[in-house]
């Protein structure tokens, strides 16, 4: 007979059995109905099925298996980055720093050289700017002038100076007429009867004469801003100040000479200069025009860095899209999907454009110039939205094969070859760089330039390319869908293809080999 105690451990050991056993006849239950479950949800739908973790199934950290009493429940103790611990960790870690190294490096030499060629070499181009001198005195003021223009030599840069008789160019309201076009860069004018009101005013000793009067220099600032200041005002500038100095000096010693033809100067000529003194020195000067002066700094702005940030905010809402629609791809149909791809973007811009654009009339940018308040704020908004959907549509695109890894290093490439063609005019710049004229920044800055300042008009052309960048986005993200698209269903058909018959027919032959070597 068994004693009081030896019963007492077998009742223990048959409430531990049937607990035991309890767990697996639910596990078993379990996993029918989740394999019923998955049945229902073919793969056409979309929908991908989750396994979900079976608690009740016996694992080897059961709560009934000793080996847990010894499991420390302590998380594990830190360790320097250097521990032999840490070494399988830092060794991949070290491997993804070094590979990002390394394509920041190559995106450098890729990138940088092209907005650096874009600055470098401006300065050896200057003979592109031409210049026109035109002489409507045809007297002795206009005459010595081309003269001087014909032998003028400076070291340095230097513009294209070219002779225009005035029959070829018409008059004045006609020069400023092509400069506004964009057919010369500047035009410096030698004004009719020069040479007559200076002779008359040293004559009479005129305190009224405004040496000044005498040469007109028409531009336009707002064409390019950079060019004119760095280059076109300077480079005029000095030109006049060499030509006309010398011609001064000459028509100077010159009229002294006639004064004193006698051995004596002449006392009355010489109180008549004394009273007009400007006939002498400088005797004729110049008179800057700026036909279409850039008289917004902040306009650069949004002529240039501002288009970088614009790039910036498409790309944040390209990020945004791209987590927000994992969420719903799986279970949508390829042409739904890409309207969502295409669709969704397109409205997040409008919001963002036109706060983009009230920014603008929040520091009183010069919107009204050509088209009044209301239809240039309605006329920017409208190519800043354009802009914007170009840019990040393009981006919407490439980061569908780039994925959201390597998504940035399209974004710095983007905006590199957008901006470098629009930092200078083409003249300034290696023939390479007039490809910036069917980039989306370069026809946005010449948009909003035309419509801040009145410059040479090129809106329609301007719409055209931008609106040809969104087609092309369109067109290439739904071919790069779905290509990707078919690439994940071939993956996936070779994850649950069955093995073929040449790879069974092997395995059996193995097996049969098997069971001989053992009978």
């Amino acid at each position: 007979m068994a004693s009081p105690a030896h019963v007492g451990r077998e009742d223990a050991v048959e409430e531990v059995h049937a607990a035991q056993s309890l767990p697996h006849a639910s596990s078993a239950a379990r996993h029918a109905e989740d394999a019923d479950a998955a049945q229902t949800l073919s793969p056409s739908s979309g929908i991908v099925p989750i396994p979900l973790h079976d608690q009740n199934k016996a694992s080897s950290k059961s709560s009934f298996a000793a080996g847990d009493l010894d499991d420390d429940p302590r998380p594990p103790l830190p360790r320097g980055f250097w521990s032999p611990e840490l070494a399988p960790l830092r060794r991949e870690y070290l491997k993804i720093i070094g590979r990002a190294t390394a394509l920041i490096m190559v995106l450098m030499w890729i990138c940088l050289p092209v907005y650096w060629g874009a600055l470098s070499n401006s300065a050896n181009l200057t003979g592109n700017l031409e210049a026109w001198f035109i002489d409507r005195d045809g007297a002795r003021v206009g005459q010595g002038l081309v003269q001087a223009v014909l032998n003028y030599s400076a070291p340095g840069p230097q513009l294209d100076w070219k002779i225009k008789a005035s029959r070829d160019v018409g008059n004045d309201d006609n020069v400023q007429r092509m400069i506004l076009e964009d057919r010369v860069w500047v035009a410096v004018v030698v004004q009719p009867n020069a040479t007559t009101q200076l002779s008359r005013a040293r004559a009479n000793g005129d305190t009224t004469y405004d040496p000044s009067s005498a040469i007109k220099v028409f531009y336009s600032q707002a064409r390019q801003e950079i060019a004119t200041g760095n280059y076109l005002v300077p480079l005029t500038t000095q030109m006049l100040q060499s030509t006309t100095t010398a011609y001064s000096s000459q028509t100077a010693q010159r009229y002294f000479a006639q004064i004193n033809s006698n051995g004596e100067p002449n006392a009355t000529a010489l109180r008549l200069i004394a009273n007009a003194p400007q006939t002498i020195t400088p005797g004729i000067s110049w008179t800057m025009v700026n036909l279409r002066p850039y008289n917004a700094p902040a306009a650069q702005a949004v002529t240039l860095v501002g288009n970088i940030f614009l790039c910036i905010f498409a790309f944040m809402i390209t990020m945004a899209n791209s987590t927000a629609r994992a969420l719903v791809a799986p279970h949508m149909p390829f042409l739904s999907y890409i309207g969502l791809r295409i669709s969704v973007p397109l409205l997040a811009y409008f919001p963002l454009s036109m706060s983009y654009a009230l920014i603008n009339v929040a520091f009183k940018l010069p919107l009204g110039t050509k088209f009044g308040d209301s239809a240039g704020f309605i006329l920017s908004f409208f190519y800043i939205y354009l802009g914007m959907a170009a840019l990040g549509l393009s981006i919407e695109a490439m980061i569908t094969i780039l994925t959201p890894r390597f998504a940035p290093f399209f974004l710095f490439t983007l905006i590199l070859y957008n901006v470098s063609p629009v930092v200078l005019p083409d003249e300034l710049q290696n023939p390479f760089y007039s490809y910036g004229n069917g980039f989306p920044i370069w026809n946005l800055s010449q948009a909003l330039r035309t419509i801040m300042f009145d410059t040479n008009s090129h809106l329609g052309l301007n719409a055209a390319v931008i609106v040809a960048w969104i087609i092309m986005s369109c067109g290439t993200l739904t071919v790069f869908t779905w290509l990707m698209r078919r690439i994940d269903l071939r993956r996936r058909a070779r994850a649950i293809r069955p093995k073929s018959p040449t790879k069974a027919k092997t395995l059996s032959t193995v097996e049969k080999g098997k069971e001989k070597s053992v009978d």
